[in-house]
């Protein structure tokens, strides 16, 4: 044992100032230092110019992706006060708000009543995690502007540099215009994706009736700006979500309430529209424009009025008799897409994922108003509602019938193994954290899976041909398809609404397919239905897509594998001399067990791409467009991210 004198005293004890903690932590503070960190960033001064028009302050957000790789960020909505702070005399109070972290309007007092900006972590950690911000304020007339480098460090202190340009009222216009570059030294890459942004920006302004954002990308040889403007707010989001899917009737139907006392505020809104789809997940909640994707109090409220309010309109209107036992929540969601959107003052988000609400007020606000105007709305169109009890009903005896074909299918016990579907080589660790299966294409590339694995922690699951797609069935057919019944006893932890997370057999779930037209859609099939049937371990992070080689070739006596074309273009551009051929590998089954190892398996050389789901409402938009019907959504979806070939590689 070393005695060297790495003494443990005061001076061990480190105290870091400022930005400082920031850049030696940002992990803490925006995730990631990866894409999804990378775009939080811009999440983070974009939320500051939603507050703003939450607060009725603003009506217009550009944002716009610099040539050089920057992002600017500009409202017209009250600009950064630029006065001395109170708190710190020697500084403005916009200087205040970029360097010292949870500084803001937004923490009582009154500059917000409402805001989504306490959630995240403030502009001041942009400033900390980029090489550069420049700062322009409009107010008072003036054009005020400061600059930043290297983690917060002040270049520009704030002063006047002219006059504020005229608004389109010819009056002098106000508002907060940011720059920021993201710090290399401190991100993986710093190439923003347009793609995610767009979703970003699009939902927000859904969230915010008659908000406008425009989006420019002008690292494009054309930039065209993209404008978000829904007057129709959250009923124009359900009928975007919808369009994919054939709905039930016309209407959207719309529902509020908002109860204000002297120190808080509360409201809800909530736009719904059934389709006829089978899915009961098209319920998609937000508070103070955050996606609370993990639910909360304000879901809690509407799901439970909505399942009361409904089945005493069936009872009082003869859609369920005397003897007939009440409709569940589940039959009378299927193929209803919901969009609930609540601001309150102090909102309490559960987690350090900041994804559940936590407000117990804001649950029985909900529940009073849709029980009240739901209805309200129910009496008021009889012709709707005749439909939407119609399905329940059908889905109420869909259900009944799933119930004997899910038994089938449920794993009989943890122990003994007994239920296991035939063709599964499971492994012989029973400690889920250490255990994965691969779920193979085909039965050849199953037989080389099972040879190469390695049989204490990997199982083989090998599926015939395409799976049931899950979008346009419903449960009681999907479980009576023999693959579909294969995946629920393998995974062993149930299905649909009973699936429990804590039941999974391994922690790694992942998909091994052909890099071919055909495995791309049984890939696609299988991700649908872990989506719609299990999506909690999507949401866990258990399931992975293996990445087998698209090319081989020969470098003296040994092989080399090439997952892709740019792989494929990295090699030569090393190699320049290589003159081998490149074969191109057709499917898993051409390889022998050790190739198969060797590329794809081993855990030392492997590559998985792990499947998340960042925005669920998007994901949804995603499966309906891809799985369902409507086959001009899914032409003009592919035409429109044909080119964005990482959007597509999920």
């Amino acid at each position: 044992m070393s005695t060297e004198s790495t003494t443990y005293d005061a001076d061990a004890i480190q105290v870091l100032e400022g930005l400082e903690a920031v850049r030696k932590r940002p992990g803490m503070y925006i995730g990631s230092t990866g894409p999804s960190g990378l775009h939080h960033m811009v999440y983070e001064v974009v939320d500051n110019s939603v507050d703003e028009a939450m607060a009725g302050h603003a009506s217009r957000i550009e944002v716009r992706l610099l040539a050089d790789g920057g992002c600017e960020v500009r409202d017209n909505g009250r600009g950064i006060p630029v006065d001395a702070s109170t708190q710190f005399p020697d500084m403005s109070a916009a200087e205040v708000v970029l360097t010292v972290l949870h500084a803001g309007g937004k923490f009582g007092g009154s500059g917000y009543k409402v805001s989504g900006g306490l959630h995240g972590v403030g502009i001041s950690v942009v400033n900390a995690l980029s090489s550069l911000v420049e700062v322009e304020i409009d107010r008072n007339g003036e054009r005020h502007a400061m600059a930043f480098r290297d983690g917060g460090e002040l270049v520009e202190r704030l002063t006047v540099i002219g006059s504020a340009p005229d608004g389109p009222d010819g009056s002098p216009r106000t508002g907060t215009t940011v720059r920021f570059w993201p710090d290399p030294l401190i991100f993986e890459e710093t190439t923003f994706r347009a793609a995610t942004l767009i979703e970003r920006f699009q939902m927000m302004a859904f969230l915010n009736a008659g908000l406008e954002i425009s989006f420019v990308d002008e690292r494009n040889d054309d930039p065209q700006p993209l404008v978000y403007r829904y007057e129709g707010g959250i009923r124009d989001f359900v009928r975007h979500v919808n369009a994919a899917k054939e709905a039930l009737f016309d209407d959207v139907g719309y529902l509020s309430q908002s109860e204000n006392t002297e120190n808080s505020s509360m409201e809800v809104e909530v736009a719904f529209q059934w389709n006829t789809g089978y899915n009961s997940d098209g319920l998609h909640s937000f508070a103070n424009g955050i996606s609370t994707i993990e639910g909360g109090m304000h879901e809690e409220g509407f799901k439970k009025s909505l399942t009361n309010t409904v089945n005493r309109y069936a009872r009082d209107h003869q859609f369920l008799k005397d003897k007939d036992t009440n409709l569940l929540g589940e039959d009378i969601r299927e193929g209803l897409t919901a969009i609930i959107s609540v601001k309150l003052t102090d909102p309490q988000f559960e987690g350090q994922t900041k994804a559940k609400l936590g407000n117990v007020p804001m649950r029985s606000l909900v529940e009073r108003a849709t029980n009240d105007k739901l209805a309200e709305w129910l009496e008021e169109h009889p012709a709707e509602a005749k439909r939407i009890l119609q399905k329940a009903v059908q889905a109420a005896r869909a259900r009944e019938a799933a119930r004997s074909a899910r038994d089938a299918t449920r794993r009989k016990s943890a122990l003994d193994g007994a239920g296991l579907p035939g063709k599964l080589a499971d492994c012989s660790s029973k400690d889920p954290r250490e255990s994965e299966i691969y779920i193979v294409e085909g039965n050849s590339a199953g037989g080389s899976a099972k040879d190469a694995r390695n049989p204490a922690t990997m199982a083989i699951l090998p599926i015939r041909g395409k799976i049931l797609n899950v979008e346009r069935a419903r449960l009681d057919r999907m479980l009576r398809n023999t693959e579909v019944q294969a995946l629920i006893s393998a995974v062993g932890a149930g299905v649909g609404e009973e699936f429990d997370i804590e039941r999974i057999r391994y922690h790694k779930v992942i998909l091994m397919c052909d890099a071919d037209v055909d495995g791309s859609h049984i890939r696609t099939l299988l991700l649908t239905f872990f989506y719609r049937q299990m999506r909690p371990l999507i949401e866990g992070g258990h399931v992975y897509i293996a990445q087998p080689p698209l090319y081989s070739t020969e470098v003296g006596r040994n092989k080399i594998y090439l997952k892709d074309d740019p792989a494929k273009a990295a090699f030569l551009a090393e190699h320049p001399n290589h003159r081998s051929d490149f074969q191109r590998l057709k499917g898993l089954g051409e390889m022998d067990a050790t190739e198969l190892w060797e590329t794809t398996m081993d855990p030392g050389r492997r590559t998985l791409l792990q499947v998340s789901v960042e925005q669920a409402v998007i994901a949804d938009e995603v499966f309906s467009i891809l799985m369902g019907d409507d086959v001009e959504s899914r032409k003009h979806f592919i035409q429109t991210n044909a080119t964005d070939v990482r959007f597509l590689d999920i």
